[in-house]
């Protein structure tokens, strides 16, 4: 019976001193820290979602975003149909409809005194402006929309607008009509806007002339202040108090001027590309068409200078590449210098790495994402320096690998802030870190390892 041989343990040391098998198992590593990676994307995504809901439930609270829409001047008219009753019989029965006429020059005056307010951590910009609106209709073609002057019932028109929020009113309106002045009310049976206001006009004396109105709102709101491009020539000026505006819409202010703290801005504009007609009869839902609505809004945002969510996320999306170049740098300074580094150790560096966006994460909502970012890199470098220093026995080692760790993280930084030329200036700088990594490891005998 011949005695089985026990297996030579140098098999067992070649495959722990094998640099195969290390690279397979820092790969292995890599791909495992994917997971919390992507649990802090979730996490950043959700106190984004959480900083969202605590805007609209604010705004919803104080008044949210103002669209002004119109004035519109409707002119009911008696119409004749013909219908069948019961028996078959035609008759002819007279209904009220209603001619909508869009005003021939619409100005709108407005200046924004905004301030922020603070739910917990959060802020959300809000404002109080005082809006001058005025303008001029002029009499309706009727030759168009096939309507004689006798159909029309001139002592029982009236003018309608909207503000998209009547919580942001903090006045009622006056508005002086052809020289008379007169109180809005609310429009309860209005479709022709969602939150109308209304005033009854007698044009019985006024048939031909041109009609002035002008009236002044006096409304507060929440991020947003847009107008409805309602004139045959619409003529818009807004100022305020407040250094980083956003214009949005399909118009882009013919002028602006954005200086430190205030902002001006002056739109001017004619209907020929205004998605309505200059008058129309009883449709009442044109100017409820979503898409000709949003075609033809246009107005300022108040955009806060920092979105520390957004910048977070971006900054974690890089994370894979920052500890795939870290454990390849840490990897060849381990074989350059001859000394070995457990892949538990390499473990413990890449948990930092992760911990390291917590931070930035946690600092930035209370002391905005440029300090944050100094505060989790530093801490950052100075552990994983101090634990190589206390690993290696050799702090000058230790000292270079947080220097290219420091060019790493202000690499990610300089991107982070870059918006045009980001794609380039990474690229060129991956370039030269490949390059780098090229001629570190050219001097290494990986067949003898």
């Amino acid at each position: 019976m011949i005695e089985q041989q026990p297996q030579p343990q140098g098999f067992m040391n070649r495959l722990k001193e094998s640099v195969t098998v290390k690279l397979v198992f820092i790969g292995a590593l890599i791909l495992l820290l994917l997971i919390p990676s992507v649990l802090i994307q979730n996490l950043i995504q959700e106190r984004a979602n959480r900083q969202e809901e605590t805007i609209k439930q604010v705004s919803n609270q104080y008044s949210g975003s103002q669209l002004i829409q119109g004035p519109v001047l409707v002119i009911p008219y008696k119409k004749q149909v013909k219908e069948h009753n019961g028996s078959g019989k035609e008759i002819t029965r007279e209904i009220i409809e209603s001619i909508y006429v869009l005003p021939d020059e619409l100005n709108y005056k407005a200046n924004l005194s905004p301030d922020i307010l603070h739910r917990g951590i959060f802020e959300v910009a809000v404002y109080n402006s005082t809006i001058k609106v005025s303008g001029n209709f002029r009499k309706a073609d009727l030759n168009l929309l096939s309507i004689s002057a006798n159909q029309l019932l001139l002592e029982k028109a009236k003018l309608l607008f909207s503000v998209s929020d009547l919580k942001g009113l903090k006045t009622n309106p006056q508005i002086k009509v052809d020289g008379l002045m007169l109180t809005a009310e609310p429009a309860y049976s209005d479709t022709l806007f969602s939150n109308g206001l209304q005033l009854a006009v007698n044009l019985s004396n006024n048939v031909d002339k041109p009609i002035p109105f002008e009236f002044i709102l006096d409304l507060k709101g929440s991020q947003e202040l847009n107008f409805l491009h309602l004139g045959k020539t619409t003529d818009v000026e807004v100022t305020g108090n407040w250094g980083s505006p956003s214009f949005s819409g399909r118009y882009l202010p013919d002028t602006r001027n954005v200086g430190d703290g205030n902002f001006s801005a002056k739109w001017r504009m004619l209907y020929y590309n205004r998605p309505f007609p200059q008058q129309w009869a009883d449709d009442t839902g044109l100017l409820r068409n979503i898409k000709k609505n949003n075609d033809a809004t246009f107005g300022v945002r108040l955009r806060l200078p920092v979105d520390q969510y957004q910048k977070t996320m971006r900054s974690s999306k890089y994370s894979l590449l920052i500890i795939m170049l870290t454990f390849i740098s840490l990897f060849l300074t381990e074989l350059i210098g001859k000394q070995k580094v457990h892949v538990f150790n390499y473990l413990l560096i890449g948990a930092s790495m992760i911990i390291y966006y917590t931070l930035l994460l946690s600092f930035s909502e209370q002391v905005g994402f440029n300090l944050a970012y100094l505060i989790a890199s530093v801490a950052t470098m100075a552990l994983i320096a101090t634990f190589l220093t206390s690993l290696l026995k050799n702090k000058k080692a230790a000292v270079l690998f947080s220097f290219i760790l420091a060019l790493f993280y202000t690499f990610i930084f300089v991107i982070i802030q870059l918006e045009d030329l980001a794609l380039m200036i990474g690229s060129i700088a991956l370039f030269i870190i490949v390059a780098a990594l090229m001629y570190f490891s050219r001097k290494i005998n990986w067949d003898m390892q």
